[in-house]
């Protein structure tokens, strides 16, 4: 059986706090490994991060893991998180360096995702298995390629234990991302992320964002079915499954999915994958 794992943002509102405990109840009965919950730019969402993690094993009863990022951010303010967090159990951090909020002029004490890393084994030890960021297809803001592939090494070297993929549609992404960095010396598990496709207009609008690609074959298929809802999300889960077939059929050594806190796009992809 495939070790899965399930990415969620910290709701806000009553409404999407329910939304949210109806998705992991129905994704819990797939037996995650883990569920992760997403870090607010510069702590919009600081406590909710926390709130949602401490909900999701208190109510739900699995490992909640929470993000965390340096971005904005002061070295007081990031122990006190870490402290709360030993103290209500959490074994996982995935720590990131985040993205700066519109507007904010202070850049935090922390510049990089490996100073964080190296400030929470200072702090904790191995306390904490910490996953990290990795990018297939380049981070948007790298320099280069080769100097991605660098940046990307420094996390591992500062303690990192596992990298998580941004998604991608275009496996051989992966596969000579994960080749590149083994000859860089890196030997911990990198997990692709996987984004299931529901709403293509919004999955284009994160795309450019991120600097994840679509394929144009994908698009274009995409604008053909037009305003046919249930093509699109049956379409879609095809492409994403028969991309996770061939990640697993390559040696990815599990799969992180991101949910956007609803658990059809996902379990219909978990279903093409004989998971039921």
């Amino acid at each position: 059986m495939t070790a899965l794992s399930f990415e969620f943002y910290p709701p806000k509102t009553d409404e999407q706090r329910a939304q949210l405990d109806r998705t992991t109840a129905r994704l819990k009965a797939y037996d995650p490994e883990y569920v992760s919950c997403t870090f607010g730019a510069g702590g919009s969402t600081l406590s909710y991060t926390s709130e949602t993690v401490r909900h999701l094993k208190q109510h739900h009863g699995v490992e909640a893991v929470p993000h965390l990022s340096c971005v904005g951010g002061t070295q007081q303010e990031i122990r006190e998180l870490l402290k709360l967090y030993r103290a209500i159990g959490v074994k996982r951090i995935i720590a990131l360096r985040g993205d700066m909020p519109s507007g904010m002029g202070f850049p935090g004490e922390m510049r990089y995702a490996s100073e964080l890393i190296a400030f929470i084994r200072a702090e904790h030890g191995d306390a904490f298995r910490i996953e990290v960021g990795a990018y297939p297809e380049t981070h948007p803001q790298a320099e280069d390629a080769l100097a991605d592939l660098r940046h990307f090494k420094a996390k591992i070297d500062a303690g990192a234990n596992a990298a998580i993929t941004q998604y991608f549609y275009n496996p051989d992404a992966y596969f000579h991302f994960v080749d590149a960095v083994r000859k860089l010396g890196v030997e911990v598990p990198i997990i692709p992320g996987i984004m299931p496709i529901a709403n293509f207009s919004q999955l284009r609008r994160f795309s450019e964002q991120c600097g994840a690609e679509i394929p144009r074959w994908i698009a274009r298929r995409m604008q053909a079915y037009g305003d046919d809802a249930e093509s699109v999300k049956s379409f879609g889960a095809d492409v994403v499954a028969g991309l996770c077939e061939r990640l697993l059929a390559g040696g990815a050594p599990s799969l992180h999915f991101y949910t956007l806190n609803l658990a059809r796009p996902t379990t219909a992809v978990l279903q093409r994958l004989g998971h039921r």
